[in-house]
């Protein structure tokens, strides 16, 4: 009888389903870095991550003074920076209400529209505090003022306190960082991840994969990979960064923005979900080198990796202040596509990723010596 139920035991566990592992090593990296907590100013958590997952990658890690993460690969060679910002928009406490209500000062590019009736966190001295941003009952809204658009202005934090004194109880005081609360998630079988703060977490989880595989395969030059701080509020990290690494080659590393969603037109922006890493031809801030430019093209269809070609108005990335650094650097943004940007909840794609760290790879390896001066090489042809 025992022999009968061993067998059958055996049977059962044979044509039981597996259980699905957890997502693998880099959909737990970008799930971990889309959670962490970081506006501008405040990039703690997502800098003690950057440094665990580059320090054992890196030759040497470094710090700018205003907390930029500088992790070098190589001694030898034209100075490659690989750059992708830590922190994501947010906000602090601004004010603390005698009725136990927080007023907010927006930190990056908020529209109005995306601040009433959500979740947030508030980084207090006891730590975390969840909160939200009220929405005045349908009930009661004049019907003229049922389609109307509340300025942040008139927008206050709930944490659920009955005055100033359970405020403060609660470890929370002007000053302290507020971020959105949504977790990461997996939409689906389709592959695509759910998540805030791609903007730029997307970029630091590339940056993290190609120096895994440079540091392994090799590449001939001096690799600055740059985790820089304050972006949202005016690249200041990008500034910092630059200045220390004195780089002659720059790539920024965005998440960009999909236009494929209901609601926007092609003159808007022009990256799909699905359709591989982006490369910015334009945007407000900075015009990527030409010769760079036509490099990237060449390796990306070298490797066979769909490429798209984007150009934005209104979209600020660090490559603006890189391509001012040293006497003048070729710079260039390359991005993944990503949907619902700077608001509570973004989309992205897995292959969009895995297209964009292949592609980022196959460039940095070509840019030796060689390459590098014909690329700022500005004499006239005769």
């Amino acid at each position: 009888m025992r022999r009968i139920k061993i067998m059958l035991g055996l049977l059962a566990c044979l044509s039981a389903p597996a259980v699905a592992a957890p997502g693998d090593r880099v959909e737990r990296l970008l799930g971990e870095l889309a959670d962490a907590a970081g506006p501008p100013g405040f990039e703690e958590a997502v800098r003690a991550i950057m440094v665990r997952e580059l320090a054992p990658l890196a030759d040497r890690i470094s710090y700018d003074g205003l907390g930029s993460v500088i992790a070098q690969h190589g001694n030898a060679g034209p100075r490659i920076m690989l750059d992708a910002h830590m922190d994501e928009i947010g906000g602090m406490v601004r004010r603390v209400t005698p009725g136990g209500f927080l007023t907010m000062q927006m930190l990056g590019g908020w529209l109005d529209q995306a601040l009433v009736g959500q979740r947030w966190t508030i980084i207090g001295s006891k730590g975390p505090v969840k909160a939200i941003t009220g929405i005045r009952d349908v009930h009661v809204t004049p019907a003229e003022e049922r389609t109307r658009v509340y300025p942040r202005t008139s927008i206050y934090l709930d944490v659920g306190a009955k005055n100033a004194a359970d405020v403060a109880a609660l470890g929370i005081s002007p000053g302290d960082p507020v971020v959105p609360d949504a977790p990461f998630a997996v939409l689906g079988s389709s592959g695509r991840y759910l998540g805030k703060a791609w903007d730029d977490r997307v970029g630091l989880a590339v940056v993290i994969e190609a120096l895994r595989r440079l540091a392994r395969e090799g590449h001939p030059n001096q690799l600055f990979v740059a985790a820089t701080t304050q972006e949202e509020t005016g690249l200041r990290g990008a500034h910092t960064a630059a200045d220390v690494i004195k780089a002659d080659i720059g790539i920024a590393i965005e998440g960009g923005v999909a236009g494929d969603q209901p609601g926007l037109n092609a003159d808007e922006t022009q990256a799909v979900l699905g359709g591989g890493p982006g490369i910015f031809l334009y945007d407000s801030s900075a015009q990527p080198n030409r010769k760079l430019s036509a490099l990237i093209i060449a390796t990306a269809d070298a490797i066979k990796v769909p490429l798209q070609r984007d150009l934005v108005q209104g979209y600020g990335d660090d490559s603006a202040e890189i391509q001012k650094s040293n006497g003048g650097v070729p710079t260039v943004n390359l991005v993944v596509p990503t949907r619902y940007t700077h608001a509570h909840n973004g989309v992205i794609d897995r292959a969009d990723f895995d297209r964009t760290v292949e592609l980022v790879v196959a460039l940095i390896k070509r840019l030796d010596t060689a390459t590098v001066a014909r690329l700022r090489d500005f004499t006239p042809a005769r």
